[in-house]
């Protein structure tokens, strides 16, 4: 681990971000530097799936490890900083509220933070380095699109009871009484003739029918589970990407 100088700390513009474990946090967009001493005070920190959020990290506890630049801070600590603009100026009020958020002391005597001065007609002050030639880099952002996954929703099986009406149509079998007359013959006379001649009588015949029984049983009928099968469905996301464009200002007395 080594310390730090102001010429480090600009130059690691472009480079990720690492917090106390050793995550990293995110991209460094630019250094602000204090307004009285000029010394680099905070790191405007792009943060998010597409680099689209930006966060103010301290630099006064920050380190070099191993040529990555490491900030005492957890990488849920940065995320959950206030949000400031990042128009290239931070007030003390603003200062005053990151300090508190990052649990360290501020003086209201302490001066305003911004980038550094004359950083616009610095040669390559971007990916390029903060003085490197007379070339410059055009940068532009490029759209990343990956699946995470979620929970849609759950399915489950539930079994209850229902009742319905049966009909059924079921043969039944009755005795219904039919009366038969035969001639008195010699062959059945003596059975005819068997009692007075005269007299009351009565037979008797017991008749039987069928009556529907019903019973019920349960009867297994068949098994029901459910599987999970994966289709592919296709879905469109926009997103606004940035891109740098160079143009040339050709001042007076070309010929």
């Amino acid at each position: 681990m080594s310390t730090l100088t102001k010429h480090d700390l600009l130059a690691k513009r472009g480079h990720d971000l690492y917090d106390s474990s050793g995550q990293k946090i995110g991209t460094i967009g630019e250094i602000y530097v204090d307004s009285d001493t000029n010394a680099p005070e905070w790191a405007l920190v792009n943060t998010g799936m597409f680099g689209t959020k930006s966060t103010f990290v301290p630099l006064r506890d920050a380190i070099d490890d191993g040529g990555t630049l490491q900030v005492p801070y957890g990488k849920d600590q940065v995320k959950d900083a206030p949000r400031m603009d990042t128009d290239g100026q931070l007030s003390q009020r603003e200062e005053s509220e990151l300090y508190r958020h990052y649990g360290l002391e501020y003086s209201e005597s302490r001066s305003d933070s911004g980038l550094p001065e004359g950083e616009a007609d610095t040669i390559g002050r971007d990916v390029s380095g903060p003085t490197t030639d007379d070339a410059m880099t055009r940068s532009e952002e490029e759209v990343k699109v990956g699946t995470t996954d979620r929970e849609a929703g759950r399915a489950r099986l539930r079994k209850y009871v229902v009742e319905e009406e049966v009909t059924k149509t079921v043969p039944v079998r009755r005795e219904e009484v039919r009366v038969e007359r035969e001639p008195i013959t010699e062959a059945n006379a003596d059975a005819a003739l068997d009692g007075p001649t005269i007299s009351e009588e009565e037979h008797e015949v017991v008749l039987h029918e069928e009556e529907p029984v019903v019973e019920k049983q349960a009867v297994p009928k068949e098994r029901i589970r459910m599987d999970k099968d994966t289709v592919m469905d296709e879905e469109q996301v926009s997103e606004t990407a940035r891109k740098e464009r160079v143009d040339i200002d050709e001042g007076p007395g070309r010929l």
